[in-house]
């Protein structure tokens, strides 16, 4: 009997159907984050060598290997363990160059990733929150932090464990100013703003100048100099301004 070339493993979980007899099993692969592309395997009970060499991979490398099952748990996939996909409901694999895992939770489901720095975009990616949620750590007896899409996460830091989806609070956008945390209303911030908000009594001076210069900022470019009249757009946290105030002769 003559089987046809490929079945995707994918198609089949969302057709709600078993795996057809093949020559190959299509399944979505990423090395070292979410970026997947298509492989094939040539058996649908794979080991996880074969899933690394259908890749590309040295299997003699040190890699780790997961499966995102359909619950979107992550589940560690030894090298000469098999995997039955007919059976796993997983079309997505993950593997990572590193000798060591890093355990964590995400709204109940159990996550790994092979590399102690994790960006806040990937827990984003993984728990899929509307507009009006937001990634939070939760941290036992407190208040839980908020993590944004650039923030960088360590893994390797104690207590970091837990992650949760919850409302987004509306504060606004708190910026830096001078090493001092300020809130303004608006993403779209002002030269004048600032540094109102750097030097609130002042009292206007004629031989006094204010320079400004800013960083990570949400609007092109990230980084530079701001002048009288000028404006920047500002990420969510994060964005950072410094003022200097001149008096001239």
């Amino acid at each position: 009997m003559k089987y046809p070339t490929i079945d995707d493993v994918g198609d089949a979980i969302r057709e709600d159907r078993p795996l057809r007899e093949a020559a190959a099993y299509r399944i979505l692969f990423g090395l070292e984050g979410l970026s997947f592309r298509h492989i094939d395997v040539p058996d649908p009970v794979p080991t996880g060598r074969q899933i690394l060499e259908s890749a590309g991979l040295d299997r003699r490398g040190d890699y780790l290997l997961f499966a995102i099952l359909a619950s979107g748990d992550f589940e560690d996939i030894r090298l000469d363990e098999t995997v039955d996909l007919r059976g796993k409901g997983a079309e997505r694999f993950i593997a990572f160059k590193s000798d060591r895992d890093f355990k964590f939770k995400l709204n109940d489901r159990e996550m790994a990733w092979g590399h102690a720095e994790l960006l806040g975009s990937v827990l984003y990616e993984l728990a899929e929150p509307s507009p009006e949620e937001a990634i939070f750590f939760e941290v036992r007896g407190g208040e839980g932090r908020l993590i944004e899409p650039d923030d960088r996460i360590n893994l390797d830091e104690p207590g970091i464990e837990r992650f949760i989806t919850a409302p987004r609070p509306n504060k606004g956008y708190v910026i830096l100013v001078n090493s001092v945390e300020e809130t303004v209303p608006d993403k779209h911030v002002t030269f004048e703003q600032v540094v109102k908000l750097s030097h609130p009594n002042a009292p206007p001076e004629t031989n006094v100048k204010f320079s400004m210069t800013y960083r990570n900022a949400a609007s092109l470019p990230h980084a530079g100099e701001l002048g009288e009249g000028g404006s920047v757009e500002v990420k969510k946290h994060g964005s950072i301004f410094n003022v200097t105030r001149t008096v001239q002769s």
